[in-house]
């Protein structure tokens, strides 16, 4: 009988990692994918008229965005104190915050999304231990020079809504971001989202919460899926990838992509996908796929409110991320 992810916590899976002989230093323990609002997006978000904005709603806020269901987002839940003392609990040494692609910043117009980006690089880059992030870039108009600065800044990579990866013809419209991380061999992260060519439907009227996540994200997802690994790779053979959310669970469809005579995914030791989400038993069926040295742990904090998912290896997936994040062996 399957566990309940509510109930299912990472924490004794995880044993201290003790240095061995050669004193090597263990490999971090690593959530590559929480999200944390600053101040600073907060109020930018707050300023705003169109969606994507934050309405009062009491205490809290409340949050619109186009192809969403409006939602309650509590100040509590971003507090980064509360936040830093949560990973202790988890046994996390280090969170990397990734922007909020589902809700558009990425693909508003470049006036727009400035900055709104200016607040999410502003407020992530000061938070300080255990936090770390992933840079954000606005589609509509790329500017490369930006993004190398993020990264030169201390943000551990570039975070792409999978709108950007819809088709292959996508592939050259980003290049120039991808050009910049590739350079500095630094990784990418695939995660549910807009871009300015591949915008998101209003919602069907009377939708419940769960439809977007449920239909859009994990077709977004798949599609981004084939998209890297059948066009993008071509052009970026040692990139890092990751998927966010197992790629919507692409990986599950390799069968059908052989049956219509394709070849199927073959391990490459560059692309990762992330757990937010899924139990231990669909890891599992997704690592008999990618192999389990591409499954990395992400969260999806505090969008996913539950106590970390224990995956298939847990030790396995602290080297993964490692290599992920930092492009480095750990024993």
């Amino acid at each position: 009988m399957r566990k309940s992810l509510a109930t299912t916590d990472i924490r004794p899976s995880i044993a201290p990692a003790v240095a061995g002989p050669d004193d090597v230093p263990p490999a971090p323990v690593t959530d590559i994918h929480q999200h944390l609002w600053p101040d600073e997006l907060l109020g930018a978000l707050a300023r705003r008229t169109d969606a994507p904005r934050l309405q009062r709603d009491g205490r809290a806020w409340r949050l619109e965005a186009r192809g969403e269901a409006s939602c309650i987002v509590d100040p509590a839940d971003h507090d980064p104190v509360r936040r830093a003392s949560q990973a202790r609990a988890d046994g996390l040494d280090r969170v990397i915050i990734a922007p909020s692609c589902p809700i558009g910043i990425e693909a508003l117009p470049a006036r727009e999304a400035a900055p709104l980006l200016d607040a999410y690089h502003a407020g992530v880059g000061s938070l300080g231990a255990p936090f770390r992030g992933w840079a954000a870039a606005g589609l509509a108009d790329l500017d490369p020079s930006v993004l190398a600065t993020h990264l030169s800044g201390g943000f551990v990579g570039l975070c792409l809504p999978a709108g950007a990866l819809g088709s292959p013809d996508d592939v050259s419209r980003i290049a120039p971001l991808l050009d910049v991380i590739a350079a500095r061999s630094a990784p990418l992260l695939v995660h549910p989202g807009p871009a300015p060519w591949s915008p998101v439907a209003d919602l069907p009227r009377h939708a419940p919460v769960w439809w977007t996540p449920l239909t859009t994200y994990v077709a977004q997802m798949q599609r981004a899926w084939f998209v890297v690994n059948r066009w993008l790779r071509d052009d970026f053979p040692t990139l890092r990838v990751c998927f966010a959310m197992l790629a919507g669970l692409a990986p599950l469809q390799d069968d059908r992509l052989r049956s219509r005579g394709a070849d199927g995914f073959a391990p490459d030791g560059r692309t990762f996908l992330e757990s937010s989400s899924y139990g231990p038993e669909v890891v599992d069926a997704v690592a008999g796929v990618v192999g389990g040295s591409a499954i990395v742990f992400g969260s999806d904090r505090p969008v996913v409110e539950i106590a970390p998912t224990a995956i298939v290896g847990a030790e396995r997936a602290r080297t993964n991320a490692a290599r992920l994040i930092d492009g480095e062996e750990y024993r």
